[in-house]
């Protein structure tokens, strides 16, 4: 009998069963995928990094080849495995922990690869809690509240495995290197490497990736107030003259503020698609940032450069140290789905709105909408 975990990581029990029943597919069945669908490319995004979580599930449990439950969450969608991004365990070097992948779309023998499709995914797992080695995940989460993922072994990885895939794209096929060629995709901790990859990208070789984030981190006050402030309207007041008092601080601090001016116009044109529940804690702060952004612009249009502004990065900015937050972004697409369990208890509700699960369900199933922020 099937374990929980092995029902789990099946994908003809756990997939997107909307798209089996509409392409008549199963475990073996590459499926029909119409990508100028929103909702069959989300579906897609998530089913591949689903299939990058599996992927170290098989490598631990030793599950190889007929065994193996990871291929059939990409090859049914035309996608075969290029590459698996892996890091050293801690204390075994010759322990390769894998976090990421990298997977090639195939089109049907004779067909042609649609202009919406990508050539390559590259996706990241988030953190894997039940596995023996979690602590090297638990570490990177600490690193994402402390804002130095981007100095993490892993993020240098991820770095160097898409800058490696671009330089050869390029290199094979001229013209090839556009946007849309590379998607990224990750989940919690995948989203947040995702993010940060997506976000250098753009910021110092001005290339635009489509990037999938499901459920990405944001360390914020946001929850707390949430809780400590009920009333919608008081927290609106609240965090709206705490914009006023950034664009203040950002008045003194000129240099900082001009430089991340500068930054944001740099990343303007870089729009990754943010996947958030509004019950999910970990990344509420999501929902609250751009939200605030909007209320702030619509309020004081004079005080848009505190929508560029962190207390954190000023106060580094005042000890003589430029960071900023990768949360702070120009422009996004933030899907936020409002569906949950009402049977569910409150617990239930927070963990099952962490889920990957629910992103490759259809929009029938969630309580989805979606709004395009900009810094224009």
């Amino acid at each position: 009998m099937a374990s929980n975990v092995d029902l789990a990581d099946r994908f003809d029990v756990s997939g997107p069963t909307h798209i089996m029943s509409r392409s008549g597919a199963g475990r073996s069945s590459p499926m029909m995928i119409d990508w100028n669908n929103e909702e069959d490319r989300r579906c897609v995004a998530a089913c591949v990094v689903k299939g990058t979580y599996i992927l170290e599930n098989d490598r631990t449990m030793c599950r190889v080849h007929a065994e193996a439950l990871a291929p059939p969450w990409w090859e049914s969608f035309h996608f075969r495995l290029s590459a698996v991004l892996t890091e050293e365990s801690f204390r075994r070097k010759c322990d390769k922990l894998i976090f990421g992948a990298i997977y090639e779309h195939v089109p049907v023998a004779g067909g042609r690869r649609n202009p919406c499709a990508p050539q390559y995914i590259v996706a990241f797992r988030g953190t894997m809690l039940p596995h023996p080695k979690a602590i090297h995940d638990l570490f990177l989460d600490f690193k994402i509240m402390a804002n130095t993922l981007s100095d993490s072994k892993r993020s240098e990885l991820a770095h160097r495995a898409v800058d490696t895939l671009l330089a050869t794209i390029a290199r094979g096929k001229a013209g090839s290197e556009g946007s849309g060629v590379v998607w990224l995709a990750g989940h919690s901790l995948g989203a947040s490497l995702a993010l940060e990859v997506g976000r250098t990208m753009m910021a110092e070789q001005g290339r635009s990736l489509p990037t999938f984030l499901f459920n990405p981190p944001h360390v914020s006050t946001i929850p707390a107030i949430n809780v400590m402030l009920p009333s919608e309207g008081v927290r609106r007041e609240l965090l709206a003259k705490s914009n006023l008092v950034k664009a203040g601080l950002g008045l003194v601090l000129s240099p900082h503020r001009k430089r991340m001016e500068r930054l944001f116009e740099r990343l303007s044109p870089w729009a990754p698609n943010l996947y958030v529940h509004e019950r999910d804690v970990i990344c509420q702060g999501f929902i609250g940032y751009f939200e605030q952004r909007q209320q702030l612009e619509e309020r004081c249009r004079g005080a848009k450069s505190a929508t560029t502004l962190s207390y954190r990065d000023m106060l580094f900015s005042a000890l003589g140290k430029e960071k900023e937050r990768p949360h702070l972004l120009p422009s996004a697409t933030l899907w936020k789905n409002s569906s949950m369990d009402r049977n569910a208890n409150l617990v239930q509700q927070s963990l099952a709105a962490h889920e990957l699960q629910q992103w490759w369900k259809p929009d029938a199933d969630l309580r989805l909408s979606d709004r395009r922020y900009s810094f224009a």
